[in-house]
């Protein structure tokens, strides 16, 4: 089942998709997290503004979480998930327009799968992960790597307002060992890995950030990034898309702007 939430006649709401791309949009009756039911209406994707899929209190990401990823950079597998944040305000939805920093030289994609949680929970088990997330959707952690490397520590880099891409839809029902995650910049690919290449599983990466903080309805997991990260330039179109042999996560696509003022 997919999930979106949208913008309709002023309002925010949270729709049941039909199609792996958004034909049709079942308005529901409450927020996914409390239950989904349709409440009747229905809407063309034309019809309505896709928003981010979730308003999160907190963006947690992994480093270093793919085993092809960490060859392509010589460097060890780590002993544990290597979580960092990035703010709520640098969500960006769908066909927005990531904003290239003024200050920054180099800005680079990084394509992910991310997680988002359905529950409150702290201190989770792995075998109980499962039941705390609602479902999984695409994402896109934007990174100033000059920054990054000049501060020796990530948050400016990663915190950028539109440095999170995230959606078009939340995908309840995958096989997370069926999954590819590939990057497309201007119709080219750059990153192509599956999921199965993950040092640590969504499961045990959940566990792991939940006995550190209380996690939250709506609070979003980036699961880390495949090898093949590389820049972006003003002009540029990225595209994050998830796919399986059965079922589509989505396409997240975006476009590169010069900061402006």
């Amino acid at each position: 089942m997919k999930l979106l939430r949208f913008q309709q006649g002023g309002h925010i709401r949270y729709g049941e998709v039909e199609g792996d791309y958004g034909d049709t949009i079942y308005e529901l009756l409450r927020t996914p997290f409390s239950g989904i039911e349709r409440q009747g209406n229905s809407y063309a994707v034309q019809q309505i503004e896709i928003l981010p899929p979730v308003n999160p209190q907190k963006i947690i990401a992994v480093g270093l979480n793919y085993r092809d990823h960490a060859e392509e950079l010589s460097m060890p597998i780590p002993e544990e998930p290597l979580i960092f944040m990035k703010p709520p305000s640098s969500l960006l939805a769908n066909g927005g327009e990531i904003i290239y920093p003024a200050i920054s030289r180099q800005v680079d994609y990084e394509g992910e799968l991310a997680l988002i949680c359905k529950t409150q929970c702290r201190n989770v088990f792995p075998h109980e992960a499962s039941s705390h997330i609602l479902g999984y959707t695409c994402a896109n952690d934007v990174t100033a790597r000059d920054l990054q490397n000049k501060d020796g520590q990530w948050t400016r880099a990663k915190s950028f307002d539109t440095f999170c891409p995230l959606g078009p839809f939340i995908e309840t029902d995958i096989n997370l060992y069926d999954l590819t995650i590939n990057t497309h910049v201007n119709g080219q690919i750059r990153q192509s890995s599956a999921a199965t290449n993950m040092i640590f599983s969504p499961a045990e990466i959940l566990s792991f950030v939940s006995r550190v903080m209380t996690l939250y309805p709506g609070d979003v997991i980036l699961t880390g990034t495949p090898p093949g990260v590389g820049e972006l330039h003003p002009g540029d179109r990225v595209e994050v898309e998830i796919i399986g042999e059965e079922i589509a996560v989505g396409l997240l696509y975006n476009t590169v702007i010069e900061e402006t003022s």
